[in-house]
């Protein structure tokens, strides 16, 4: 697509294989999912590796697409610098419309007929998570799979109507079995946090059948549920958020979990409390909080 200030604007993808569309594996779609990107890139390395020892089985092909969207990394905006608008907010898209709208449909044209979508997603509050792979609860939801990649907790939501202008919703739409995958951190790199996130992609596509390579580890037991069973724990105060905890710590109800301080005198403006016996799934993770501002959300044992 030609631009009006830089050179050309381009997708690249790397495949891998050949034969059927198996797998796509989609980074970055907004400009500060540096976490995202880089998993990829280091995917595109591994996977090189892996089909130089032939080790993607016959029959098979992978594409890896580390960015979707360059000019808004180039220039550090998380949407597309023109019009503020999400490509991940476009889909299935539309090749006549406006631009992201037709970055969107041009993308999804080349990944709509895979059978397996894998997209490295972030969340729209900043914070951490527990590495996690996330479905809409559509009816075409394939859960057994997502507990093929190892993580920990394996999450469903019910789609809102804004929803259904998503890549999982759509790629669901279309007969993908697709799988939002949040590796916990979207604006650093976090070598942990990547090098699990790899192993558990890779850990799917052997247990599918797709590479042959062996893979590290063999993953966690993945507890599923609602997103809607999650307790949120919100601010009461604006100021300076202290947190204590981070995530996938287990915490005790009563527990601190977090100050909030007054910025001018640094007094204690508030206690943030634990509700609930549990493991803490999300964390804000900016420094400053207003108030009802959405702080932890916690994986209740009951």
């Amino acid at each position: 697509m030609k631009s009006p200030y830089r050179g050309l604007f381009k997708i690249e993808g790397y495949w891998f294989g050949e034969g059927e569309n198996t797998v796509a594996i989609v980074g970055a779609m907004r400009g500060d999912e540096i976490g995202q990107q880089y998993i990829c890139a280091r995917l595109v390395a591994e996977l090189q590796r892996i089909e130089q020892q032939q080790g993607v089985m016959e029959g098979h092909r992978i594409l890896v697409i580390p960015s979707c969207n360059p000019f808004s990394m180039n220039v550090s905006k998380r949407f597309w610098t023109m019009d503020g608008t999400d490509i991940n907010r476009m889909f299935p898209g539309y090749d006549k419309g406006e631009t992201t709208q037709r970055i969107a449909a041009a993308l999804f044209e080349r990944i709509k007929d895979f059978k397996y979508g894998i997209q490295l997603a972030s969340f729209y509050m900043p914070g951490d998570f527990v590495p996690h792979v996330r479905m809409l609860s559509t009816s075409y939801e394939d859960v057994e799979t997502a507990r093929m990649f190892g993580f920990p907790f394996v999450t469903t939501r019910k789609p809102r109507p804004f929803d259904t202008a998503l890549l999982n919703y759509n790629w669901q739409i279309w007969g993908v079995k697709a799988f939002s995958v949040y590796a916990g951190k979207t604006d650093g790199i976090d070598k942990q946090l990547s090098n699990q996130t790899i192993e558990a992609i890779l850990r799917m596509m052997k247990k599918t059948g797709v590479i042959a390579t062996p893979t590290a580890g063999v993953g966690y037991e993945s507890e599923v549920f609602a997103e809607e069973q999650l307790v949120t724990v919100k601010a009461h105060q604006a100021g300076i958020f202290y947190r204590m905890v981070g995530a996938g710590v287990q915490v005790k109800q009563g527990e601190v979990l977090a100050h909030i301080l007054n910025p001018y005198d640094c007094s204690l403006l508030e206690e943030v409390i634990a509700p609930a016996d549990g493991t803490v799934f999300f964390v804000h993770n900016k420094p400053l909080t207003l108030e009802h501002a959405v702080l932890f959300k916690i994986k209740s044992y009951e």
